[in-house]
């Protein structure tokens, strides 16, 4: 048999973030004497980032400046504003004046992007086994297909899974938000729906669903008071920083702890104020008329969630005082955030040759490289999971741009490439300085 092309990078998935790496390589083979070649590896059939969720007039939690290349290189033909000048809204956009365009025009922003590095991607491609080549320098990508791509470096791009409580599974009537936009239509004339999460992504289902059946009642539970808003200063924004990811790396363990602490609202189970002021605008008016469709469950959890025979019965406990309320609902949405995936899960066997801290977390170099047992020379680079090496911007599409560039920059260089030469790592699992 003939031996598989070997590539400089076999990308594992093809969301933002490497479609974003993507663009660089094919910026830096613009203008390089050696390109650097790759393959990208997608399960989906076409490009698609939170299609479920794409709902009409849900607008991005991030600057549009913030989009997959401006803060590596604002000159690039990728830009959201080269977008918007191609498709004639430029001046519109600009008489706008927001920084935060609707979800759905930056998802065609996304798609715009990925049709013009469609070369390096092959959709419809499950990654089913990635094996060490004898020697350490290579690594054999089999897809779903059986097609095999030689890989120096892989980099893993394979994003988030949706989180569901213990012991409840989704069906036809319950549904992670994730899979609100894809099931809606299903859903015909129903007299109640309930949702369950105080997050962005809860708040949005809840105000949707409420305009969307004007005649039904939605039930919004959740373990807080109320919805909190995110914080999105201009201090607390420095957090995104690519800085700030700097310092998060070189910190001790206690003091990154303490960082997410302080900033985890400015991304998890927050809500944009705006929204919160709608919602609650929409329950007064609702209590003004005396005809209640928005029920608000505060300081109360989903005890038990049974499914019957049309439906679904949520018995919902108020924390505080144990009361349980029984809720006939035809839909249950769980609005309960996602969880990363195993960020070498896809890699069988070869997850045995990365190292890890104390704590069992991967070890993970500045640039994004798993740290691996020496006689594997090849490279594992990361865009997600390093939350607890990088900060809070591991997922998020804040420092997108900045990160693959770090990427893409280390394996041109071959600098990443030495770990022979790695200093001791402090018990934190982070190097010493």
């Amino acid at each position: 048999m003939a031996e598989p092309a070997v590539y400089d990078i076999v990308g594992v998935g093809f969301g933002p973030s490497n479609l974003a790496l993507a663009i660089a390589l094919t910026e830096y083979n613009e203008h390089a004497d050696e390109p650097v070649t790759a393959q990208f590896l997608e399960r989906q059939p076409r490009f698609g980032w939170h299609r479920g969720m794409l709902i009409d007039n849900a607008t991005m939690q991030v600057s549009f400046l913030k989009d997959l290349v401006t803060m590596r290189n604002p000159t690039s033909r990728f830009t959201f504003l080269c977008y918007l000048k191609e498709r004639e809204r430029l001046v519109d956009f600009i008489n706008h004046k927001n920084l935060f365009p609707l979800r759905i025009e930056f998802h065609e922003y996304f798609e715009w992007a990925a049709s013009q590095v469609d070369d390096l991607v092959a959709y419809g491609r499950d990654v089913v086994s990635v094996t060490p080549v004898p020697g350490g320098e290579f690594f054999d990508v089999r897809d779903s297909s059986g097609e095999v791509f030689r890989a120096r470096n892989i980099v893993l791009g394979t994003g988030l899974r949706p989180a569901m409580p213990e012991g409840v599974e989704p069906d036809d009537h319950i549904w992670h938000n994730s899979q609100l936009l894809h099931r809606i239509d299903t859903v015909t004339e129903p007299k109640r729906l309930v949702v369950v999460g105080a997050g962005q992504s809860g708040a949005e289902v809840t105000a949707f669903l409420h305009e969307r059946f004007p005649e039904a009642e939605v039930c919004g539970v959740f373990s807080r008071y109320g919805y909190s808003p995110s914080d999105d200063s201009s201090f607390a924004n420095r957090i995104f920083d690519p800085e700030a990811v700097d310092e998060f790396y070189a910190a001790p363990e206690h003091v990154k702890q303490r960082l997410m602490g302080y900033h985890a609202n400015t991304n998890y189970s927050v809500v944009d104020i705006d929204l919160i002021n709608e919602l609650y605008r929409r329950e007064y008016q609702e209590k003004v008329r005396g005809a209640r469709r928005l029920r608000l469950f505060n300081v109360a959890r989903p005890a038990q969630v049974l499914r019957t025979e049309d439906g679904v019965r949520v018995t919902v406990e108020t924390l505080t005082t144990g009361e349980r309320t029984v809720l006939d609902a035809d839909v249950v949405v769980f609005a309960t955030g996602y969880l990363p995936a195993d960020p070498v899960g896809q890699l069988g066997d070869v997850a045995r040759y990365c190292l890890r801290d104390d704590s069992g977390r991967l070890r993970v170099d500045r640039d994004y490289r798993v740290w691996t047992v020496d006689d594997l020379r090849c490279g594992i680079y990361l865009q997600g999971g390093t939350e607890h090496t990088h900060g809070i911007t591991s997922s998020l599409l804040s420092n997108t741009a900045v990160r693959v560039g770090e990427i893409l920059d280390a394996i041109v260089s071959g600098k990443a490439g030495d770990q022979t030469a790695q200093p001791e790592l402090a018990v934190s699992g982070v190097r010493s300085e």
